[in-house]
Order: structure tokens, then sequence, then C-alpha cells
């Protein structure tokens, strides 16, 4: 992001402070949601990148997460609350300009969930390892953990059993499945570390998914709107990473209920593509950009 113009401050949306950053000043306008939930944007920075091709990029930190406000209930954590707080910050930020919507896995399905009620706002949709149905993404998640080495499945239901979710030796085990499936990298970047240590720090991550991506017990468990993704005629790409916990079976889904929809599947890479591909993945969604 060096030699990016980019500016920073606060919405005020529902009387809460939600921190923004927006890079660029193009034409087209790019909203960015992040997982989750309960991470912060600072993963989705890759993104910023987009600015060099006549877009404005928008992160913004939702609810309860990163540097952002929580609300006083616990009654808001819901994908229900997070789309009147998508359709704030587009408004506070943009007007009553269409945007090009991009959502990374959890931020995916609230994406999603935002398209069903305000296609009428989008010019395009874009969803990045994201999810439709909470059920079915935790059965394919479930599939991969079955994969995983023995030893590795014997500790992760050892701790389980007991509800131990913070033994060092249960995060070992969670860390294999990491490594396969969230992001193959050796090194993780210094974002990618700030978002999940702002997850560890706050409530959303907990109360509204669980103690990590695999175990959904929050309040988004029982979440399900493949239904009502027909409605949805924006045009839309799907991406996906050959390896990624949100599995290619769970973009699939999302890609046969939106009619005219494109899905792209990165070879050899996971959930977080755009830092393992960094410029097959920018290409592919500044492309689709352009196009639309």
């Amino acid at each position: 992001m060096k030699d990016m113009v980019s500016t920073e401050g606060y919405f005020n949306i529902n009387g809460l402070k939600l921190y923004y950053k927006k890079v660029g000043s193009g034409r087209r306008k790019v909203l960015t949601l992040h997982g989750g939930p309960g991470m912060s944007h600072d993963y989705l920075l890759p993104l910023a990148n987009l600015s060099s091709y006549d877009m404005t990029v928008l992160f913004y930190d939702q609810f309860g997460c990163g540097r952002s406000d929580e609300p006083a209930e616990l009654s808001k954590f819901t994908v229900e609350y997070a789309v009147e707080e998508v359709e704030g910050v587009r408004k506070a930020a943009f007007g009553d300009e269409k945007v090009y919507l991009y959502g990374s896995s959890y931020g995916g399905m609230l994406a999603l969930a935002y398209a069903v009620k305000y296609q009428d706002r989008l010019k395009a949709l874009i969803v990045a390892g994201g999810l439709a149905s909470v059920p079915f993404a935790a059965k394919e998640m479930a599939r991969l953990r079955s994969e995983l080495p023995k030893d590795v499945q014997a500790t992760l239901d050892r701790y389980e059993a007991t509800g131990d979710y913070n033994n060092p030796e249960y995060q070992k085990a969670v860390e294999v499945f990491y490594k396969r499936h969230l992001l193959r990298l050796d090194d993780w970047p210094e974002d990618v570390m700030k978002s999940l240590e702002y997850a560890g720090k706050r409530r959303v991550y907990p109360v509204m998914n669980g103690p990590n991506e695999f175990t959904i017990t929050g309040t988004i468990k029982d979440f399900d709107i493949t239904d009502k993704l027909s409605v949805i005629r924006v045009p839309t790409l799907i991406t996906v990473g050959e390896y990624d916990e949100v599995t290619p079976n769970v973009a699939e889904v999302i890609h046969k209920q939106i009619r005219g929809s494109q899905i792209k599947v990165f070879p050899a890479a996971s959930h977080l593509t755009m830092w393992e591909k960094p410029k097959e993945y920018l290409d592919t969604v500044k492309d689709f950009i352009l196009q639309h």
C-alpha cells in the first residue's frame, strides 16, 4: 500500500463508530467485507492494489471487530443486523452510487445476504471463499478434518470432549488444519496475524462462530440462504481455493443457484488466496470488475 493515497476515519452507523480505510479515488467503488465473523479488514489489504485501475476501495471493520465499536446487546450479533450495517456504510461512503461488493469467507455470506435484500444497490458481486449455508460448509469442513493425520484427529477429539479449546496441544492440532486449508504459506503475513489477533481479543468470533473455523457453535450455526440465492441477478464472481476450508463444493452450490455467475477455482491455494496467489488473484478480481 505504499504510494497509494488512503484516508481513514470512522463512520457513525446505528450509533456505533466503525473504522474505515479508503484507498484510491477511482470511478468504480469497491466495498469489501472481511470474514470471521470477528476478524478485521487487515488481511484483505492486498485488494488495495485495485485502486491502480480507476477504483476506490473501501475497507471497514464490522461491528465489534478490529477498531470498531461493539453493540451493547448480544441480540444484535446477527447476519441480519450486519446486512443493515453494510447498507449504512455504503450510504455513508458513496451516497446513492452503486458499488461492487466483495465479501471474503463469512463476508461472502454477508455479501450474499446483502444482495438478496439490496441487489439494486450493486453493480456486481464477488464472493471469495464464501458460503450460503453454514450447516453445509460445516459438513464439508468435517470431511476435511477427517482427512487429517489420525493423531491430530485424536488430539482434537480429546480436548473437544472436555471443551478445553484453549489447551496448547489442541491449538497445535488446529494449526495443522489451518496450514492446509486456511493459508498454505510457511510465514503468515503481518496483516493476516493482525486480523487473527483482533478476532482473539473481541467477542464477535466466539459469540457468532465458535471456538475455531471448523467448530461452529455460535449464532450463525443454522444460517442458510441457499434457497434465496436464485433471486440474485447482478453479475457474480465466485472464487475459491482448491484446498479451501470453505470447499469448492460449497462454491459450486452458490454458482448453481445464481444464474449466469462465474466460478474460478485456484489450484494449490486455500482460503486466503489473495496472499497465496497475489497476482493471479488480483487480476481475476480486477478483470471481472472492469468487465462490469
